[in-house]
């Protein structure tokens, strides 16, 4: 039978926006402000391995492109929807800190972590150089968020490198799992459900 890669690729985009979500809902109803992510990582400048140390350029965080497809019937390139940032969202909320004020109060700051959806849990290269470095210049953690085993089910995965947060409070879902890699073929099919309304 003949894959029409057409037809499959459309379904794994409707599969990916339908379980991002999924996830942001999650995170809300666990009290937590989401927002899509519309930053991303840039690369490196291609000859910056040939410069002095003193004078290579870092990455930096610029606007993500947006994503287009072909539209045969109009002949025209259409948006696919919002930007493809990296990670997908961004959440915060507030929570105490070890900090206090001259009256002893217990000063309230805020969690600011990001959050990448993948149904099959896995990043490649580039992503993870990406979450190294948004580890060190803008969140405090990155969760993977990806499918349980039961239906419906998201597991998150800490991304190494994160702060350790001393207020269990503010831990998104009890356990986290810290993200290793995983050679294994995993199925990255959704499971059957009718399409809803995708807005953010």
């Amino acid at each position: 039978m003949e894959i029409n890669k057409q037809t499959t690729g459309k379904k794994s985009r409707v599969a990916g926006q339908r379980f991002e979500k999924r996830v942001r809902e999650d995170l809300e109803k666990r009290g937590w402000i989401v927002a899509k992510w519309s930053n991303n990582v840039s690369d490196y400048p291609e000859d910056n391995i040939n410069k002095p140390p003193e004078k290579r350029e870092d990455r930096q965080l610029i606007p993500a492109r947006p994503k287009f497809t072909y539209n045969p019937l109009i002949k025209r390139r259409l948006p696919m929807g919002m930007s493809s940032g990296f990670p997908d969202f961004i959440a915060f909320r507030e929570m105490c800190t070890e900090a206090q004020n001259i009256n002893h109060e217990y000063i309230l700051g805020y969690e600011i972590i990001g959050i990448e959806a993948k149904m099959n849990g896995k990043l490649d290269k580039q992503e993870k150089d990406k979450c190294e470095w948004l580890l060190k210049n803008v969140f405090q953690r990155i969760l993977i968020a990806q499918k349980g085993i039961k239906r419906g089910e998201i597991r998150y995965k800490e991304f190494p490198g994160g702060e350790k947060m001393a207020d269990e409070g503010t831990q998104t879902a009890d356990p986290i799992e810290e993200y290793e890699d995983d050679e294994s073929e995993d199925d990255e099919s959704e499971d059957e459900e009718s399409d809803e309304d995708l807005d953010y």
